[in-house]
């Protein structure tokens, strides 16, 4: 066991898995409900909310789950074009009592919400945090919650989103809203010592128990990789026409934002010798956000245009599957970064991963032999790293993330001291 700033016993990885996990199996099971996103607003924390109910479940608690329906006013999404479009495939099972959802406006979606709490009478309720959009709703259910004597968890995905952080009024608003919410809590479930780090710089001394588990494997998408009927078969093809075995294909996945750093993994192709581009080609599949039109730019003035695909969407699961099937490398040069499940995509995947030095991604990928780390923004790393990474094309690698170290921290963030093993 450790103590942080915060004045209270937390949990690290290494201890989570050699003593927790036995003290689980013999702590009775408790009735859990998480709250997070839906699939109308379909977001990376939409599915680790679903695949997490899973594991929960699967662990032998009674889990259901509060869905957010309509995050915020659609015209603020940058995403707002594609909000209640199908995207994923994946459901909650039967067993998983799930309300969906509420609505940023409230109304009758949070009566609903509020009475279906008090009939669950679950004893932890799990706020997954990563957007101050939700705010106004985790706070009444962290209330509600108290009231109804269940143990309120944050789960922390990243203290402030990254676009949000750039607005005055939304980072001001973020940082109250989440000094309140956390007094309001009894324990906090982090996924790196970087964000523990920052929370307690920027938010302790605070009097909740906090523990620290890596983001599970998102193993979802390989079951959806060869579905001949997906209706986004445009976008399969696209993902898949890299000429294999002939070249290896680096592939970039995810929201195109400024800080994901894409423009340089683009400089870096760019500059390659024709000799080094021959051996090479390039897909990247994402959705533009915040404006971020310059790799759109240098993918259309390449040298090397016709060796890139770019799929410029929010894409189905079946393109998720296909592309990190057709992949032999994923490259990941962000600047900044708390998490990211599209490591945990790759990791999943065992591909070799070239991923940069920054935030919780180390950590992330700590135990992964396929993983080459490298500077942020050095573009000359970066290109000595996808030079490394090809010499492991071609391999599978273990993935050493497990769900049930995240369901473990979940019981050791609201536990009570009479509750200790």
């Amino acid at each position: 066991m450790t103590t942080s700033d915060f004045g209270v016993a937390s949990i690290v990885p290494s201890e989570a898995t050699q003593n927790d996990q036995a003290s689980s199996a013999d702590r009775p099971a408790s009735a859990i409900c998480l709250v997070g996103p839906g699939w109308r607003f379909t977001s990376g924390i939409s599915y680790y909310t679903c695949r997490l109910a899973h594991s929960v479940a699967e662990d032998g608690h009674q889990t259901s789950v509060i869905l957010l329906r309509h995050l915020l006013p659609r015209r603020l999404y940058p995403g707002r074009d594609r909000v209640g479009q199908k995207r994923s495939s994946m459901t909650y099972d039967a067993d998983i009592s799930v309300y969906d959802g509420i609505d940023w406006w409230w109304g009758r979606s949070l009566v609903g919400a509020l009475r279906f709490l008090r009939t669950l009478r679950a004893k932890i309720l799990v706020l997954e945090w990563w957007t101050a959009a939700t705010l106004h709703t985790h706070l009444l259910l962290a209330m509600v919650g108290r009231a109804c004597g269940a143990r309120i968890v944050i789960e922390m995905h990243e203290l402030q989103d990254p676009g949000e952080a750039g607005l005055a009024l939304a980072r001001l608003y973020g940082q109250w809203g989440l000094r309140t919410l956390l007094r309001l809590a009894h324990g906090c479930v982090v996924h790196s010592k970087s964000d523990w780090q920052l929370l307690e710089s920027g938010y302790g001394p605070l009097n909740a128990r906090v523990a620290l588990a890596a983001h599970g494997p998102y193993d979802q998408f390989a079951a959806t990789s060869s579905d001949p009927n997906a209706f986004d078969d445009d976008a399969i093809s696209a993902v898949t026409s890299a000429p294999k075995p002939e070249v290896i294909n680096l592939l970039f996945f995810g929201l195109i934002r400024p800080y994901k750093g894409l423009e340089d993994l683009l400089q870096v192709f760019n500059s390659l010798t024709k000799d080094e581009a021959e051996r090479l080609w390039l897909t990247v599949v994402g959705e533009t956000w915040e404006n971020c039109t310059e790799p759109a730019h240098l993918i259309a003035t390449s040298p090397y245009s016709d060796r890139i695909t770019f799929v410029n969407r929010y894409v189905t699961d079946e393109v998720v599957g296909a592309a990190f099937a057709h992949a032999d490398i994923a490259v990941l040069p962000y600047r900044r970064s708390s998490s990211s499940g599209i490591l945990h995509i790759a990791m999943s995947c065992g591909l070799p991963i070239v991923v940069t030095n920054v935030g919780g991604l180390p950590e992330a990928a700590s135990g992964y032999d396929g993983a080459v780390f490298v500077s942020p923004g050095d573009l000359g790393e970066l290109k000595a790293g996808i030079m490394e990474a090809i010499q492991m094309a071609g391999q599978k690698f273990a993935d050493p993330r497990d769900w049930h170290e995240i369901t473990e921290a979940i019981l050791q963030a609201a536990a009570t001291a009479t509750d200790q093993p």
